[in-house]
């Protein structure tokens, strides 16, 4: 295990040869679930050496959202599925910024080929740390699933947000989600 006190030149190489990476959350509350939850397409996105985002496309929940809104921690790991072993953890304090914040479009256009999404992580690295990973299999990498894309881009801007917000407003834990902007 090796301590970073910024991403290196290696790491960041590493973080753009992966395809899936894992977001980690939990809220305050000892009785709250923590979420992990996998992503994929080229949603991840290096901004200097201490500083990170991701791009949510959304999906059936709104806990990563909700936690990082609660109390910002968040992990975020990396495997070596090809080629020598290795783990990567980035912590950090994060936030979001929505599809209707001020910021986003600018946040959104270091993701090409996407022009909408639920939001945007930001993280403020706090340590970056590696592993051995030898315990981790090989897996090939045979291409992206389409469904994600396919359903938000099958749906007219307006109404694909309003179910976001219909159906991302809480947390399974009752926590804050996904908010309509204030007019």
């Amino acid at each position: 295990m090796k301590v970073y006190e910024k991403l290196e030149e290696k790491i960041i190489r590493f973080i753009e040869e992966q395809k899936l990476f894992f977001v980690a959350t939990a809220p305050l509350s000892a009785e709250g679930h923590v979420n992990l939850s996998p992503k994929g397409y080229d949603a991840f996105k290096v901004i200097d050496d201490t500083t990170v985002a991701w791009l949510d496309l959304g999906g059936s929940g709104i806990e990563t959202q909700a936690h990082v809104q609660e109390n910002g921690r968040i992990t975020i790991m990396f495997c070596a599925f090809e080629g020598p072993a290795n783990i990567l953890r980035l912590y950090g304090t994060g936030e979001v910024i929505n599809m209707h914040d001020e910021g986003f479009d600018e946040m959104l256009a270091l993701f090409p080929g996407f022009d909408r999404a639920r939001g945007i992580f930001k993280v403020k690295l706090t340590r970056i740390q590696d592993s051995c990973g030898w315990g981790v299999p090989f897996y090939e990498f045979k291409g992206e699933r389409d469904q994600l894309t396919r359903y938000i881009d099958n749906k007219p801007k307006e109404e694909w947000a309003e179910s976001r917000y219909t159906k991302n407003a809480e947390s399974i834990d009752g926590l804050r989600g996904l908010e309509r902007p204030k007019e």
